[in-house]
């Protein structure tokens, strides 16, 4: 975890919400110039910190409101720190909690060194790879509706398997197959859901693979030098990574990905694992399913997956192909080389 330590002359830690933000401004001796609530508008809070402004730092927690500050403080040339939430455990601790103490807390934090830094994605990429999450949440409620209908099939042990509904061609007739109108009526709203996601899916793909080609076309086509990883996989990976040089090493990267799991010990004792939830979601999904799609067709990735398996078992194997997918990533893009499957699978 990075902290932020550079010295200011003044440190605004911010409670920040919707309608209202609570300002805390300290100097570097811990007197504080300001404490108040104010509501959230760009120019309340440039008044605010305007005599302030020869040499001050502006803190934020993560959380859903902070794109519009920090692209603010970007403009107004105002060094910007976004705090990491789960890291931040002071601010969530102690006997009181309020938008008055919080701001102080970060403040504090800020001023001695101990802040904890999320990354603050720019804003150039930022509403491409936000339509990209989109576009996946989308993914998600249409499957739920293909398991739905499947599971509907099981529930009534109907004959013939349905096979793969998720091909439209398929999805022919499957309403017929229920006898009970109230089924008929369920699984006729699951497919006219389907029906709508189809085409809606389809145009942000278009949409996003035509506007990912201006930011990195170099990476982009590296990524899909991998076998299974093809334009929206690569996509995804591209826009959670951002740029590979704002990780320093490897064990960075995977960790990042939550590709690895972090021990948890105490005098020499292991106590387990922790941190499961900290890093990119977004991330560990898209190597996951790299790790399938790769051993589509891929015999020679098949027989290595069998090594594997035969000596970890086979959750563990895909995930172990995971993890050594997302280190691949990382060499490739940090030295601009294509995918060399030998290489990888050490033929």
């Amino acid at each position: 975890m990075r902290f932020y330590n550079q010295q200011h002359k003044y440190y605004c830690g911010i409670d920040l919400h919707a309608r209202k933000m609570y300002i805390c401004i300290l100097d570097q001796k811990g007197k504080t110039h300001v404490h108040k609530n104010i509501k959230t508008d760009r120019k309340t809070f440039l008044k605010v910190i305007e005599a302030y402004r020869e040499d001050i730092v502006v803190a934020a927690e993560c959380m859903f409101t902070w794109y519009w500050i920090a692209d603010l403080c970007v403009r107004k040339n105002i060094p910007f720190v976004l705090g990491h939430a789960l890291y931040m455990k002071a601010i969530h601790g102690g006997k009181a909690k309020n938008d008055k103490i919080d701001s102080r807390k970060i403040a504090v934090l800020l001023r001695g060194g101990m802040i904890p830094q999320s990354y603050v994605y720019p804003a150039k990429m930022r509403a491409t790879r936000d339509l990209l999450r989109r576009r996946n949440h989308f993914m998600r409620k249409r499957a739920e509706l293909y398991s739905h209908i499947q599971n509907t099939h099981s529930q009534y042990n109907l004959p013939d398997c349905l096979g793969r509904i998720a091909k439209s061609q398929n999805r022919d007739g499957i309403v017929e197959r229920f006898d009970q109108p109230s089924v008929q009526k369920s699984i006729t709203a699951n497919l006219a859901m389907i029906e709508a996601y189809d085409p809606l899916i389809a145009q942000l793909e278009r949409y996003i693979v035509k506007t990912a080609k201006h930011h990195d076309p170099i990476a982009y086509a590296l990524l899909q030098t991998i076998p299974g990883i093809g334009k929206i996989l690569g996509l995804v990976i591209l826009y959670e990574i951002e740029n590979i040089n704002r990780f320093p090493t490897v064990q960075d990267f995977a960790s990042y990905g939550r590709l690895v799991k972090s021990a948890k010990e105490s005098s020499g004792k292991k106590l387990g694992t922790s941190g499961k939830k900290i890093g990119n979601a977004h991330l560990k999904w898209a190597f996951s399913e790299a790790a399938v799609l790769f051993l589509k067709g891929n015999e020679p990735g098949k027989k290595y997956l069998d090594r594997l398996t035969n000596k970890h078992g086979k959750g563990k194997a895909l995930s172990i192909l995971a993890h050594k997918l997302g280190r691949a990533v990382y060499f490739m893009l940090k030295n601009k080389k294509a995918f060399d499957q030998n290489k990888f699978l050490g033929l």
